[in-house]
């Protein structure tokens, strides 16, 4: 079965959006997942237009991030300037548990697969910044509303661990409890009577999917239908050196570029 190389962040700046264009244009890249209130979504909508191969998603956005709703309307999830916060452990305290904020929650929800819905694109899938939709809350909300809008494919964050130790990669206390929400995401999922990729691949190494780690995974890919997701970009930018300061996004980007990971996914 063919591999889904995905790009997170379509739109979040133009340096972002130039690194998935090439990728997607002169590398591996066959799918990315677009932030609908980013700073640069126009021009990534604009951009996807010119690529018809490149299958393209939401990708939700409900902590550290623009609202496509004004703070007046959702005042409890986001800031004056219509920004979640990046507390995780709060905003899922508060998503799970208060009722005035899960309608809001659905609410903007709901307005980010309109603004998807309004960009012309067909919707490939649908994922979540931070891998937020995890918390059963959001997960839920994501499913019921994007099923409205067609949603046919959810990602389901599972990075299996015995390929993580095959490539030398030993995982943490928090990345043997992700599974446990992975399996409910799944079931929510697929009692919706969507797909989901059997195996995800960048969690560990989120922002530094470098080209020898990528061959690694290609040498060690379970069976089955396999995600392996990035974070391009074509080069460095004030915004991403605030939110991500340490992710190695040229690197990312070189790795989808790479023949040798063309040549080996190729072989799968």
């Amino acid at each position: 079965m063919p591999i889904t190389f995905t790009a997170d962040d379509f739109g979040l700046s133009e340096a972002v959006n130039e690194g998935i264009e090439r990728a997607h244009r002169d590398g591996v890249l066959n799918a990315a997942s677009l932030m609908v209130a980013g700073d640069a979504a126009d021009d990534a909508v604009r951009r996807a237009r010119r690529m018809p191969g490149l299958r393209v998603g939401l990708h939700l956005v409900v902590i550290e991030g623009p609202s496509v709703l004004s703070p007046a309307t959702i005042p409890d999830l986001v800031d004056a300037n219509g920004q979640f916060p990046s507390d995780q452990l709060r905003l899922g305290v508060n998503y799970f548990f208060r009722p005035r904020v899960r309608r809001q929650l659905a609410a903007e929800i709901r307005a980010q697969f309109e603004a998807y819905a309004a960009t012309g694109l067909p919707l490939g899938h649908a994922d979540a910044h931070k891998h937020m939709h995890l918390h059963p809350t959001v997960g839920s909300l994501l499913v019921e509303i994007g099923r409205e809008f067609g949603l046919t494919r959810v990602r389901v964050p599972a990075e299996p661990a015995a390929v993580m130790h095959a490539c030398g990669e030993r995982l943490g206390l928090g990345a043997r409890i992700l599974p446990i929400w992975a399996r409910l995401l799944r079931h929510q999922v697929a009692r919706a009577g969507m797909s989901a990729p059997d195996a995800v691949f960048g969690l560990a190494w989120s922002g530094a999917m470098t080209e020898g780690r990528v061959l690694a995974l290609l040498e060690n890919l379970p069976d089955g239908d396999n995600e392996l997701y990035f974070h391009p970009a074509a080069g460095r930018d004030a915004l991403l050196d605030r939110l991500m300061p340490d992710y190695q996004h040229g690197a990312e980007l070189e790795a989808l570029l790479s023949p040798a990971v063309r040549r080996r996914s190729a072989q799968q």
